[in-house]
């Protein structure tokens, strides 16, 4: 398994993406991978709503994870 990474998240929903079109996965399954990837950004984009209200520097796994 690969390091969560931004880009790795694109590279996987694209896989993703291109899977359910081709017929190599179930619509539902491809969904619920898209659903995980959401609640991923939306978890990191909480952590950066945090950091700026509380005047606290941004955690160091928040910026590793949008920079690789």
């Amino acid at each position: 398994m690969s390091d969560l990474t931004a880009k790795n998240l694109k590279l996987a929903l694209w896989e993703t993406l291109n899977s359910v079109k081709e017929g190599k996965m179930e619509a539902g399954q491809g969904d619920a991978i898209a659903s995980q990837a959401r609640e991923i950004l939306r978890t990191t984009n909480i952590q950066l709503r945090i950091s700026q209200q509380a005047k606290r520097p941004v955690h160091a796994d928040v910026i590793s994870f949008s920079e690789t």
